[in-house]
């Protein structure tokens, strides 16, 4: 059989052959205009037909031959970079009509077999947001003060409102946190933290936010001055209570004395040089001790 004919064969058993095997999908966000790494976890047979990166299963965005040969489709021309590592590439420069899944699959005699799959969504960054006090209603008695306010969170396109309540330092929302998906699939979310209203939209790669003090608008949600001067004169106490520690000069000793240290500076002999004489072996001499006084 002629060579041309048996690739035909093959090729046509490639069209034949459903997917088989599975791999799973990894799910990417990728904003616009950056990079994305496609990767071939999945062992390649070293005997294969061809090996594909599909984009939404129409469009070959890579084909891998077997002699090594390489060829790109005309829409990503220019965007796709070949990696050390086998059949992975990296897009570059992503757009929001990238966005789909990529998929890579090895054809053999036996059938296809899928590689990797990417489910790739590209978003661009968020429009900027605004929150903005709509109502202050404070009421001021001595038992307890009370202060509600009604804030609103808007982007061009979309706004949330929510009311907040200051009892005697203490501020909460009223139905809790609130969100809400805007037209562009970002998410538009109003809470209260630590004292701050924060207005804040973001999707899975940007985010921009606005913030108001709640003590802006209710003097008496602020902490209470009486503690904060305690705490500040507490710190203060503590601080000038501990003990200095004491300096030891490093030329006195544990008793209490001066040390100091003479050096003397020693030459090498310089006079005649002394005679050797021979000594004997051994020289003895006899003592006498002396009688004890009458007196001891």
């Amino acid at each position: 059989m002629r060579p041309w004919v048996t690739l035909l064969f093959a090729v046509s058993l490639l069209n034949s052959y459903e997917a088989q095997g599975s791999s799973a999908v990894t799910t990417v966000f990728v904003k616009k205009g950056d990079d994305l790494i496609l990767n071939v976890g999945a062992d390649v047979p070293e005997k294969f037909l061809l090996v594909d990166w599909k984009f939404n299963e129409t469009v070959i965005v890579v084909r891998f031959a077997p002699d090594g040969g390489r060829s790109v489709h005309d829409e990503f021309t220019g965007r796709v970079e070949f990696l050390v590592k086998n059949f992975s590439v990296k897009l570059k420069n992503l757009q929001e009509a990238d966005s789909g899944v990529y998929a890579a699959q090895v054809g053999t005699l036996q059938g296809n077999q899928p590689l990797a799959e990417y489910k790739v969504t590209v978003q661009g960054p968020v429009s900027p947001v605004k929150l903005t006090v709509d109502s202050v209603d404070s009421v001021f008695s001595r038992g307890s003060d009370s202060c509600n306010l009604t804030v609103t969170c808007s982007t061009q396109h979309s706004h949330i409102s929510s009311t907040f309540r200051c009892v005697s330092r203490t501020c909460s929302q009223e139905g809790g946190e609130r969100s809400e998906l805007t037209t562009s699939g970002a998410s538009l979310h109003v809470y209260l933290l630590y004292g701050e209203i924060i207005c804040n939209h973001s999707n899975q790669v940007n985010w921009t936010k606005d913030f108001k003090m709640t003590e802006q608008f209710c003097p008496h949600a602020a902490p209470d001055p009486a503690i904060v001067i305690g705490i500040t004169i507490l710190i203060l106490v503590t601080i000038a209570g501990v003990p200095k520690p004491l300096e030891q000069s490093p030329t006195d000793d544990a008793s209490g004395l001066t040390l100091t240290s003479t050096y003397c500076l020693v030459g090498p002999h310089t006079g005649s040089p002394i005679p050797t004489q021979t000594l004997p072996e051994s020289l003895y001499a006899q003592v006498e001790k002396p009688a004890r006084s009458s007196n001891n």
